[in-house]
């Protein structure tokens, strides 16, 4: 079992806490042993990084400091968000040796260790897409998704800037399409797979958003998705919450299931509802569900 620093963020914490029991069921099946942090905050999202720079880094610096403590190398994220920010801080902070020695003066300063031990800040996605993981995924993904069309969704944030997520190629990338086909499903490509799901402006600029968020899922039906898959619950938030919304807009009713990874897998390997909670989501799972038993 690799042993991992688990930084669930806060939707998997609140409105996303099917994400975070599905991961905890699927970890130990592929070789992960969940270090959970207590104590720890939100990642700022985008909005703390604009408005307070500093205290951005602060606040991850904080995280990174109390895995770090696990004694753990990795500190395992499940959010695209909080993957780009963690990841963000520690590359400004390894980087920088006297900007380190300031953020962990203030650290110890409120009662936190300093980050003295680096980590390393993956998302769930990279851990299972390559080597021992893929394995392990192969392995454990016993039922499968014979017979299923899947739609990878990546987002933005899992990508880019390539310089410090660095995982593959940000304009061609693979990962999700060897995870799909590891559960033995078929992996639906389309354009806009690599695109934004509109999340950051929805508050501002409904509408914007709303055409942002339709192309994913129109094109991943026109393709014969029988699902979407995301590792961001953000994206999930967009894409299953915000279908209701294009409906107004564009008088289609998709009907598009949208999976967190983590139930992806979890359906691959067997899973039912105590661990993947499909109950809570706003679009029903069921006709992709029904359609694999059949």
């Amino acid at each position: 079992m690799k042993q991992v620093a688990y930084y669930k963020g806060c939707l998997a914490s609140l409105s996303a806490k099917e994400l975070d029991s599905a991961t905890r069921a699927l970890a130990p099946k592929v070789g992960i042993e969940l270090i959970e942090l207590e104590s720890v905050t939100c990642c700022g999202a985008g909005d703390i990084h604009e408005a307070e720079p500093d205290y951005y880094l602060h606040l991850n610096a904080r995280i990174l400091s109390y895995a770090a403590a696990t004694g753990a190398d990795t500190l395992l994220t499940v959010c695209n968000v909080c993957t780009l920010n963690l990841r963000q801080a520690n590359w400004q902070l390894i980087g920088d040796q006297e900007l380190r020695d300031r953020v962990n003066a203030n650290l110890l300063s409120v009662g936190v260790p300093a980050y003295e031990k680096d980590v390393d800040v993956r998302h769930l996605l990279w851990e299972l897409a390559e080597g021992e993981g893929l394995i392990r995924l192969k392995s454990a993904a016993h039922k499968g998704l014979k017979g299923l069309k899947i739609a990878p969704f990546y987002g933005c944030q899992i990508l880019r800037p390539s310089k410090v997520m660095g995982f593959e190629d940000p304009d061609a990338p693979g990962s999700l399409e060897t995870i799909i086909e590891a559960c033995g499903g078929e992996a639906v490509d389309y354009p806009a797979k690599l695109k934004c799901c509109g999340f950051p402006i929805i508050q501002a600029r409904e509408e914007t958003a709303l055409g942002e968020l339709v192309q994913p899922i129109e094109q991943a039906t026109e393709a014969g998705a029988d699902a979407i898959v995301t590792p961001c619950p953000l994206c999930h938030l967009s894409l299953d919450a915000w279908q209701s919304k294009l409906k107004e807009t564009t008088g289609k009713d998709f009907n598009m299931p949208i999976l967190h990874l983590s139930q992806l897998i979890g359906v691959a390997a067997g899973f039912g509802e105590a661990e993947l909670k499909f109950k809570r989501h706003v679009v029903s799972v069921e006709p992709f569900t029904e359609k694999l038993e059949a």
